[in-house]
């Protein structure tokens, strides 16, 4: 995507582009700005606060803003497009600006979807799950020395990048977000990217600040899986309720592929796919949950031509998602995981999982209610009977966290009145949270800790070590 300029002679020169990315700071934005700048763009972005790691990575590839906030000076009449993460504002002045010029303004999925027009995409979407599908696949793809572009959420190990945009490529693996594209375009991301080839992992409700209702939240699902084209395939958990409500066959030329838990046995701590041989395939992750991500891979990675010898020669080195059920520490007895996990959904499936996984050991969990959703009073209800499978359960969450997202106080009574289970300890103190957990015993013991925040700075390295030593 070059700007065509002509020299004193007449002959066509080729322009880099010039893009702005306004909220640059955001985990995706800054690494499509580095992708962008990767494949020959000049780049200049704004933020009114940027962190680590994003803040060391824009530096390194001196795309860090000389000061931080907003500046309608930035955006000038020569850019090839503004793209706009939804850190911004609706009035933000840099859009406004953008707007006056009449310059092409593109949300994330917008460009993605501009970037790629030219490419089969294949985008993975529902509640849970998307992201180790996605990652699955492009472990797969890159073990066999195949040409892809990508967009993910996460970062996942071996990938440098979130975003890699190539003329060269063919396909596009996009993990498809069902949140909103931008602060001026009110639709799901996964809505703008025109897949080919669709994948619906799941549907459990989340997003209450968008999405009032169950029925609403479903509602974009269907519209997603209505987009799959003519010759097109929509490849869909077919054990998940949600999604038997929206991905029935009604279109004779769409492809339809449901998939459960791939075929498997547990021995020893160890997860072992089978093939059509009846063969023991290895695997390093676990858990149903996994088992049903791996085979929505397998089938997508079907599509695009992957064997199911070279898909099972692939797939035991693939690590899993980063913060996906992911090893903290090991030791003789006991065992500590770290996950992303903060939906009711996907608190049940870690935890229940990491259950089979060690039938003989005593689990002790704890959730970090940290999203907007998960600190609502009127969406704590469908947390009811998800943290059923630990021996030990701990939820626990920081009142200023309530504050700053302008929520109403939270009592703890309530939150162990939602999650109906008797002896559900609920802390709002981080100190004390470590304090109980380094007082259990953690002989023949696990401790899984979820969520999308930090428990307030908590040192789990050190943590981890004195519970497995």
């Amino acid at each position: 995507m070059e700007a065509e300029t002509r020299n004193q002679t007449g002959t066509s020169t080729a322009q880099p582009e010039a893009i702005h990315l306004i909220a640059v700071g955001g985990s995706i934005m800054h690494n499509l700005a580095l992708a962008l700048q990767r494949r020959g763009a000049h780049v200049t972005g704004s933020d009114d606060e940027i962190f680590e790691p994003a803040r060391g990575r824009l530096a390194s590839a001196g795309l860090l803003p000389a000061q931080e906030g907003w500046d309608a000076a930035r955006i000038s009449p020569d850019l090839s497009a503004v793209i706009v993460g939804m850190h911004a504002r609706p009035d933000n002045p840099e859009l406004r600006r953008a707007q006056e010029l009449g310059l092409k303004i593109y949300s994330f999925p917008e460009y993605i979807y501009e970037a790629s027009r030219d490419k089969q995409r294949i985008v993975i979407g529902g509640s849970h799950g998307k992201t180790s599908i996605t990652a699955c696949i492009l472990h797969v793809l890159r073990y066999h020395n195949r040409k892809f572009d990508y967009a993910v959420g996460a970062q996942l190990a071996g990938f440098d990048l979130m975003v890699q945009l190539t003329e060269e490529a063919p396909i596009i693996i996009i993990e498809g977000d069902e949140y909103l594209s931008s602060p001026v375009d009110r639709r799901p991301k996964f809505h703008l990217y025109q897949h080919h080839i669709g994948v619906i992992s799941g549907i459990s409700w989340d997003h209450i600040n968008v999405f009032p209702t169950e029925e609403n939240y479903r509602e974009q699902f269907r519209i997603f899986a209505d987009m799959t084209p003519k010759a097109g395939v929509l490849i869909y958990d077919k054990d998940d309720e949600q999604t038997q409500l929206i991905a029935v066959p009604t279109n004779p030329d769409v492809t339809y592929i449901g998939y459960g838990p791939h075929e498997h046995v547990v021995r020893g701590g160890r997860t072992f796919l089978l093939n059509k041989k009846d063969e023991e395939v290895p695997i390093q992750v676990f858990g149903e949950h996994n088992l049903r991500n791996i085979s929505a891979a397998k089938e997508v990675c079907k599509q695009l031509g992957i064997k199911g010898k070279d898909f099972f020669k692939a797939v035991t080195s693939f690590p899993g998602a980063a913060r996906r059920l992911e090893l903290v520490r090991e030791g003789a007895s006991s065992v500590v995981y770290k996950d992303f996990a903060h939906a009711p959904s996907k608190l049940k499936a870690t935890s229940t999982a990491l259950k089979q996984q060690f039938p003989a050991r005593r689990l002790v969990a704890c959730l970090e209610l940290h999203t907007f959703s998960s600190l609502n009073p009127a969406f704590l209800p469908q947390y009811a009977h998800c943290f059923d499978a630990p021996d030990v359960a701990v939820v626990y969450f920081n009142p200023h966290v309530l504050a700053h997202k302008r929520l109403p106080p939270l009592a703890a009574a309530t939150v162990a009145a939602a999650f109906q289970r008797p002896d559900l300890r609920v802390i709002t103190d981080s100190a004390e949270l470590a304090a109980f957990l380094r007082a259990q015993p953690w002989t023949h013991a696990n401790l899984l800790l979820m969520s999308s925040g930090t428990f307030d700075g908590l040192d789990l390295a050190a943590l981890a070590t004195e519970i497995t030593d």
